[in-house]
C-alpha cells in the first residue's frame, strides 16, 4: 500500500468512527479489513493530527483543577465543586456532590464505612436517591457517636439511613466517639455490641470520611463530646492541624502520638489506610490547612471539596515545595557525610 492510499483508508476509517459513528467492527465488516488494522489505523490518524479530539468544559465543572490535584497529590479521584462562600449552601453542595459520587460506584455486597460526624455527610443523605445498588452489602459505623444523647442518636441514624438508601444492612458502632479514660475504652471495645462493627472496619471497601481541623465546628463544639481546650491546646503543641475520625495528624499528615488517641472508639489508622477507597468530604477556607495535612499523609484517595479550596490547596503545596537551588545544599551535605 503507497503511502498516499494509507492515507486515504486512514482519513476514511477515522471519518467512518469519529464523524458518522460507526463501531469498529461495522468498520471491519464494511471495508473487509482486519479489526485491528482499524484500530492501528484510528491510532495513526491521531497521531498524525488527522484528528483532533477536544472536549468542551460545562461552566461549574473545573476538570483542569481536579487533573492537577490527582496527579500532585497521586489520588484516584478528586471533584471540584463550584460552592458559594456561605458554609450552610457550601455544606449542602459538597453533600450532593457526594450523593452523586456514592450512586456512581456502590456495588451490590460492598461494605461502607462512614464516620459519625461531619455536616456534609449528613448532607449527602438527605441527597441521595433510594436504590438497590448495595444489596447484599452492608454500612458500618466507623467512629463512636460523637456528643450528647440526641447528637449520638443522629449519629446512629446517619448509617441506618444511609444503609436504607442503598439496600444494605446497617451495622452500628454502639459506643461514644470519645470516652473519659483509656481504661473505658478498653471495656467498651470489648463489649460485643460494638465488637459486631469493629470486626469489620478491616473489610470495608469504601469510607466515607469528614475532615476536621483542630478547632472544632460550632455544632461540634456544642454538642458537649470533644476534646476539652487544654486537650486541644496540648494536640496543637504537638503539631496537629486536623483529623479523620479523631485521629489527629501534623501539617505533613503525620499520626500524632498522644495519650489522647487511646480514648477513641473508632476504626484504627491503619485500617483506615489499608481501605480501598477513602472518600474525605470537606470545604472551605478553614479547613484548608487539614486537608493538605490529609492528602500529605495520604489518609484520603478520593478528595471531594469546593473550588476555592482546591485552588488554596495547590498553591501551598507549590510554595511549600523546595526549589532546585533550596535542595542542592542538602545534596551536597549528602554526599560529604558518604566520604
Amino acid at each position: 500500500m503507497s503511502r498516499l492510499d494509507e492515507v486515504r483508508l486512514m482519513t476514511k476509517v477515522a471519518r467512518m468512527y469519529y464523524a458518522q459513528s460507526i463501531r469498529q467492527q461495522e468498520i471491519t465488516a464494511r471495508l473487509g479489513i482486519h479489526q485491528s488494522t482499524v484500530s492501528r489505523l484510528l491510532k495513526k490518524a491521531r497521531e498524525a493530527n488527522l484528528v483532533r479530539i477536544s472536549v468542551a468544559t460545562p461552566s461549574g465543572t473545573f476538570p483542569e483543577l481536579e487533573d492537577a490535584l490527582q496527579a500532585k497529590f497521586k489520588l484516584h479521584e478528586v471533584i471540584v465543586v463550584d460552592c458559594p462562600a456561605e458554609e450552610v449552601a457550601m455544606v449542602r453542595d459538597l453533600g450532593a456532590a457526594t450523593a452523586f459520587f456514592l450512586e456512581t460506584v456502590m456495588k451490590p455486597g460492598m461494605i461502607v464505612g462512614i464516620s459519625s460526624w461531619s455536616r456534609a455527610l449528613f448532607a449527602m443523605v438527605e441527597a441521595l436517591h433510594p436504590s438497590n445498588s448495595a444489596r447484599g452489602g452492608k454500612v458500618v459505623q466507623i467512629l463512636g457517636g460523637v456528643g450528647n444523647a440526641n447528637t449520638r442518636y443522629q449519629a446512629a441514624q446517619l448509617a441506618q439511613r444511609l444503609a436504607d438508601l442503598v439496600g444494605a444492612s446497617p451495622v452500628l458502632l454502639q459506643a461514644p466517639g470519645i470516652v473519659g479514660s483509656a481504661d473505658a475504652r478498653k471495656v467498651l471495645s470489648a463489649d460485643p455490641a460494638v465488637q459486631v462493627a469493629s470486626d469489620l472496619f478491616d473489610r470495608v471497601d469504601l469510607a466515607l470520611v469528614g475532615i476536621g481541623s483542630l478547632e472544632p465546628s460550632k455544632l461540634l463544639a456544642s454538642s458537649g463530646n470533644t476534646f476539652s481546650p487544654s486537650e486541644r491546646e496540648e494536640l496543637r503543641r504537638q503539631g496537629a492541624v486536623g483529623d479523620i475520625c479523631f485521629r489527629f495528624f501534623d501539617k505533613d499528615g503525620e499520626l500524632i502520638r498522644s495519650p489522647l488517641m487511646h480514648r477513641v472508639i473508632g476504626i484504627e489508622p491503619a485500617s483506615l489506610k489499608r481501605t480501598k477507597r477513602i472518600v474525605g468530604v470537606a470545604g472551605g477556607a478553614r479547613k484548608v490547612n487539614a486537608i493538605l495535612a490529609a492528602l500529605r499523609g495520604q489518609w484520603i484517595n478520593v478528595l471531594i471539596t469546593d473550588k476555592r479550596a482546591a485552588e488554596s490547596l495547590l498553591t501551598a503545596e507549590k510554595l511549600s515545595s523546595p526549589t532546585v537551588a533550596e535542595s542542592k545544599p542538602r545534596l551536597a551535605q549528602v554526599k560529604r557525610r558518604k566520604r
